[in-house]
């Protein structure tokens, strides 16, 4: 076999592998430890679209001067997403801190 043709089968079988690759993407929703309940909803509404594209989702709470000290508050905004997207999503990274905020990353059932 020549080099010419075996060039030519690697680069089709690296093809055929990128095909069958699946791809997604990480989508970010941004809260605050003050997000009243309609808006939460409309948030989770986002968030579900995302899931239903086979897209990760960050959830990431936001904490602005001594919001700091709602870092509980935060916390159970992140349970009551997760529980409430259950049945379509796992819970990939629980809530944790980064500096000023928390992030929780969720990934579509499959």
């Amino acid at each position: 076999m020549d080099y010419g043709r075996f060039k030519y089968e690697q680069t089709k079988k690296q093809q055929e592998a990128k095909k069958k690759q699946s791809t997604f993407q990480v989508k970010e929703i941004k809260i605050r430890p003050k997000t009243c309940d309609h808006d939460l909803q409309t948030k989770t509404g986002h968030i579900k679209k995302f899931l239903g594209k086979k897209d990760k989702v960050k959830v990431t709470v936001i904490f602005r001067g001594r919001e700091i000290m709602l870092s509980q508050r935060g916390r159970d905004l992140l349970g009551k997403i997760a529980e409430e997207l259950d049945d379509i999503a796992l819970v990939e990274q629980y809530p944790k801190f980064e500096g000023r905020t928390m992030m929780m990353i969720l990934a579509p059932k499959s």
